[in-house]
């Protein structure tokens, strides 16, 4: 299960189990995070879209990246950073230049549970015993295949 949600002017997709980098919040280490713009939600084959919102739906998460105090300018500043992006701007003939750097801070949120109505409809630790369950499937699958193969490579050779 997911859901669409609309956060800082662009929409997510959230996942419980998962986190999320959105645009940096005022939010400390430990604190719930609440996403109520919640623009569809799918469970499978079934979907739910709102108009614009899904009425009664909340996704909530849990901050997991620290702000720091800047020691130069004493502003906050996040953990979690993206890539330093250059801003060059310069007139031909006119002798002018400007450079500029830019690094945009985020604030990590690791998604918890999908609520509709204030009922748990999928939480973080159902969905991380959904992942592994396939995995193990695969994995002995892999270990039947490996010496069947083996063996009949053998039997071939004499």
């Amino acid at each position: 299960m997911f859901a669409i949600v609309e956060s800082s002017g662009r929409q997510f997709e959230l996942v419980p189990g998962r986190f999320i980098d959105i645009d940096m919040t005022g939010e400390d280490e430990g604190a719930v995070h609440k996403f109520d713009r919640v623009l569809m939600l799918v469970d499978g084959d079934k979907a739910t879209v709102g108009q614009p919102y899904v009425k009664g739906a909340v996704v909530t998460g849990k901050v997991i990246s620290k702000l720091e105090v800047n020691e130069v300018h004493g502003r906050m500043q996040s953990s979690i950073k993206a890539t330093k992006i250059i801003v060059y701007h310069m007139k031909p003939k006119k002798g002018t230049r400007k450079k500029q750097g830019h690094r945009s801070q985020f604030t990590r949120v690791f998604i918890d549970a999908i609520e509709l109505d204030g009922k748990v409809v999928a939480k973080a630790e159902a969905a991380a015993k959904e992942a592994k369950e396939p995995k193990a499937a695969k994995a002995e699958a892999k270990k039947e295949t490996k010496p069947a193969v083996k063996k009949e490579a053998k039997a071939a050779k004499a």
